[in-house]
């Protein structure tokens, strides 16, 4: 169980900085989001919105997982709260009007594996959250 722990921690990490890393700080992401002079100030507000709630999500798993007796429910349960963002992330391009990436940065944004990164990401980080539980529910 220790090892899904670990997993989920990271993950969590990841879930807690990242966004807030690659929409602010990471200049590429930052030039698509938060520095983005064409963005309205209210796309700017839900873009602060969605890294607080990874922020806050990330750290809340992280406290399940240091501060609680380790427990395979607190594994699911800081798995499925780790996993919210990401899910999230993945159903988003459903919405009307949505894109992965404005047109103005299409031909610029690397697209691996045919993903566009930010999917590519989520991907990784839910099927590590799924290994992490299944380790888990195997001991």
């Amino acid at each position: 169980m220790e090892i899904a722990r670990w997993i989920i921690l990271v993950v969590a990490a990841v879930t807690a900085i990242g966004g807030l890393c690659a929409d602010w700080f990471i200049p590429f992401g930052a030039r698509q989001h938060l520095k983005n002079p064409a963005w309205m100030p209210h796309a700017k507000f839900h873009n602060a919105q969605a890294i607080l709630m990874g922020f806050g999500q990330g750290v809340l798993a992280i406290g399940l997982l240091v501060f609680i007796p380790l427990g395979v429910g607190n594994i699911v349960l800081a798995a499925l709260i780790s996993s919210i963002y990401w899910a999230a992330l993945m159903v988003a391009p459903m919405f009307p009007g949505t894109a992965w990436v404005d047109p103005e940065f299409a031909e610029a944004t690397p697209t691996p594996l045919g993903l566009h990164p930010q999917q590519l990401i989520g991907y990784i980080l839910l099927c590590l959250l799924a290994i992490a539980v299944l380790s888990a529910l195997a001991t």
